[in-house]
């Protein structure tokens, strides 16, 4: 027997457009749903980020005073930046100084307070609270509180070492001292970093620290082979979290400068900032003076360029070698 095959008749080309209208409409509405929700983030990340961005990098490129127009002026902001300003690697090696020093101080203090508090079993959340109150500090407060502590004549610091035959330094008001202060400060609000390691060890399975044991792992085989690698992620975020806070570090240098001086003048003035001898001029510190103090905001701008490219760059580098070495990859 012949099969018999029904031969169905073509679709119109009416229908066929209607279809693919009806698809179209469908995929117009989807992405104009997705854009609606996304408004928001674009809108904000415009206006506070591309639009700033974007004008610093023209100004960089000029002669502004905040007054007058701008002038263009080329790379001749930059040109000037590396080979003629004065303060200029003053401040570059101040700010390395302690990018370094906070960083160090910052993560390492984090994670050991934090291997601590996990150990602590009776009033845990006291303990913690007290770990973590320091960060709630204003900087300006916390600023003000350790230049009083750390005053060479009438601090409390000073005349504890006293009492054992001590003389304590001169701390703000000693170049040699200044900058260790300014670290200390920053670890004694580091609070942060540290309820992050906290949460980030309370997260590593207990079953693999009970295994590791039985097999005769101590604990800094246990640290070096479970905790490190379970927290590379969080470990990795608090170092670039720390060197951008050293590169943008700012309101402590100028409070402490200040107040550290003697001056009645106000906080950040030409007469106290970098006090004493400048070693705690820090780039920002550099950058707020030729921009609010001497109206060099075209310079100014070209500064506030150099420190964003390099706060981008050394994340980027950070980020990649951690990767290569399958730091904070998914297993």
């Amino acid at each position: 027997m012949m099969a018999v095959t029904e031969i169905l008749p073509p679709i119109s080309p009416a229908p066929r457009r209607a279809i693919l209208k009806k698809h179209g409409n469908v995929r117009l509405r989807r992405r104009l749903t997705i854009l609606a929700f996304m408004s928001p983030w674009m809108i904000g990340i415009s206006v506070f980020f591309l639009y700033p961005l974007l004008t610093t990098m023209y100004y960089s490129l000029t002669n502004f005073d905040l007054i007058n127009d701008p002038q263009w002026a080329g790379l001749s902001n930059f040109v000037y930046m590396f080979t003629k300003d004065p303060l200029m690697w003053k401040a570059i090696g101040n700010t390395v100084w302690l990018t370094v020093a906070i960083t160090a101080g910052r993560v390492g203090f984090g994670l050991i307070s934090a291997l601590v508090l996990v150990k602590i079993k009776r009033g845990a959340s006291v303990f913690r609270t007290m770990f973590y109150l320091p960060a709630l500090a204003p900087p300006v407060a916390a600023a003000l509180a350790f230049v009083f502590l750390l005053n060479p004549s009438t601090g409390p610091l000073n005349q504890f070492l006293g009492l054992f035959g001590v003389q304590g330094p001169l701390w703000f008001n000693d170049p040699a001292f200044s900058k260790p202060a300014l670290t200390v400060m920053a670890l004694w609000t580091s609070g942060t970093i540290m309820v992050i390691m906290l949460a980030s060890l309370l997260d590593v399975p207990s079953e693999l620290y009970e295994a590791a044991s039985l097999d005769g792992a101590g604990a800094w085989k246990q640290f070096r082979h479970i905790t490190l690698p379970a927290i590379a992620p969080v470990l990795m975020f608090a170092i670039v979290n720390s060197i951008i806070v050293g590169l943008q570090f700012f309101t402590e240098a100028v409070v402490a400068s200040s107040v550290a001086s003697g001056s009645s003048d106000v906080a950040g003035s030409s007469k106290t900032i970098g006090y004493p001898d400048n070693s705690t001029l820090t780039f920002p510190m550099w950058l707020y003076e030729q921009g609010f103090h001497q109206f060099h905001m075209g310079y100014a701008s070209a500064m506030a360029i150099v420190l964003f490219v390099i706060s981008a760059v050394f994340t980027i580098i950070l980020v990649r070698r951690m990767r290569s070495a399958g730091i904070g990859e998914e297993e």
